[in-house]
């Protein structure tokens, strides 16, 4: 024991010793040093496996990786459910994933969207810089590692990240990150990955993390590429982060089926909302007024009343909810201005319901503009509507626009029914008494909702 611990100490002091000479460097030579460690070699012989966590054995193991790596490091106190949840995790705009090693999740990270709650580090941080940008904001946040795979070179952190950068890219409708880092190591998201620290932006008590320190930091997605290109695009093999995270498919990486344009894929059923929130932590009993509220605003089936908090008898005034379900989406579109000679305007469909939805536009729309709109809900399905402008939805995200639709077509009443049918279906999902088995999914499949025939979807 004592050659043990002897060793274990000398170990942690050449650590010290190392982190000490590294930081005496300039640092366009610390960064050159961290990009030579890049090793995005992953997992091999089909041992890997990279998914949306979808079921409780799989968010279990996730959280309970999370709650040990947060311990270690003293970002959290161990929690009796040796579990870290957090109140994002309860929403739809936040997606979890996991990395499996021989069907045991050795990583998680989870991507957190601009939704009710906002982004965990706006507690701390300044981020109305980003916002003030075009395009939607993601917060990357509760990365872990398993202890075993750290010290493998990028064989799970790699794959992990570019799991991360491609469903952000193409699947979550995000080109700013934002994350929170320890100090100790945002010197590496910086070199490795590019991040740019928030200007002025270190706190010295992160009540996130337990009150560690930490400093805020960014990524433009659309800027990506050609950094990694400039910085790797020379290297050979699995040195060259460029092409593996821009051009490199893995065929380890498991994308969630999407027959529509949607822009999330939640997973949580009244079950498992229960499980996590209410049996294994108290996480619901800990929330305020003002985020019960929103949580009932959009749980709104009856299977959810017996498992969100409870809310006061009398709501506070503005807490009124709306009066249709929206669903969220990301759909190109072009909009015609009925009467005017003006070219066609480029927008992004963000929201949907059944009479209208909520669009971004680069070019300035008066409230009362009607016009023709061409819609791309689905690959080859494409929906035409007569719409009108009803208000200005100015947005920490940008610029957005509300529309009421006159008159539905086939193809716009037949993805609302599909979405609206698929949140209907995860909300009555029921656990199974062997969570985690093959069944244990709350994928919903195109089928369960009756269509109509193709030759009523408006042609593309």
């Amino acid at each position: 024991m004592k050659v043990v611990a002897m060793w274990s100490s000398m170990r942690r002091a050449l650590r010290r010793s190392a982190r000490w000479l590294l930081a005496a460097l300039p640092e366009g030579a610390r960064f050159a040093l961290y990009r030579r460690t890049v090793d995005c070699e992953p997992v091999a012989n089909g041992r890997l496996e990279l998914k949306i966590a979808d079921t409780q054995a799989e968010l279990d193991a996730c959280f309970a990786l999370l709650h040990n790596a947060y311990v270690a490091s003293g970002f959290m106190r161990p929690h009796p459910s040796g579990l870290r949840v957090t109140p994002y995790h309860a929403l739809p705009t936040t997606t979890t994933l996991c990395a499996k090693v021989d069907g045991q999740v050795v990583g998680t990270l989870s991507i957190v969207r601009d939704g009710i709650f906002g982004f965990p580090m706006q507690s701390a941080f300044d981020i109305s810089s980003i916002r003030a940008k075009d395009g939607r904001i993601a917060e990357i946040s509760a990365l872990a590692i398993h202890p075993r795979w750290r010290k493998t070179g990028g064989s799970v952190l790699f794959p992990l990240m570019k799991f991360m950068y491609g469903y952000c890219t193409r699947f979550f409708d995000t080109r700013h990150l934002l994350i929170a880092v320890n100090p100790a190591h945002i010197e590496m998201y910086e070199s490795v990955l590019f991040f740019r620290r928030l200007a002025g932006q270190g706190v010295d008590r992160y009540d996130f993390a337990n009150g560690a320190p930490a400093v805020g930091a960014t990524l433009d997605l659309h800027e990506a590429p050609q950094l990694f290109e400039r910085a790797y695009g020379h290297k050979p093999g699995r040195r060259n982060l460029h092409r593996y995270f821009v051009e490199t498919e893995l065929a380890e990486i498991k994308y969630p089926p999407r027959p529509w344009h949607t822009s999330n894929d939640p997973v949580l059923t009244p079950a498992l909302m229960h499980h996590f929130f209410n049996d294994r932590t108290r996480g619901f009993e800990e929330l305020d007024e003002r985020r019960r509220l929103l949580l009932h605003s959009i749980y709104r089936e009856p299977e959810w009343q017996a498992v969100l908090p409870s809310l006061p008898t009398a709501p506070a005034q503005g807490a009124a909810l709306r009066s249709e379900v929206r669903h969220s989406m990301k759909c190109p579109a072009t909009l015609s201005i009925l009467g005017a000679s003006s070219n066609d305007l480029r927008i992004t469909i963000v929201e949907v319901s059944g009479h209208g939805f909520l669009a971004r536009a680069l070019r300035p729309l008066s409230v009362g503009t009607r016009c023709s709109i061409v819609a791309e809900l689905a690959d080859g399905v494409k929906s035409r509507v007569q719409g009108e402008v009803v208000r200005l939805a100015g947005s920490d995200s940008g610029q957005f626009y509300g529309f009421r639709v006159q008159s539905p077509d086939a193809a716009w009443e037949r993805c609302v029914a599909w979405l609206g049918q698929s949140a209907r279906e995860l909300s009555r999902a029921v656990a199974l008494t062997n969570p985690g088995s093959a069944s244990d999914t709350t994928t919903v499949d195109a089928s369960a909702v009756p269509l109509r025939p193709r030759s009523e979807v408006a042609p593309a």
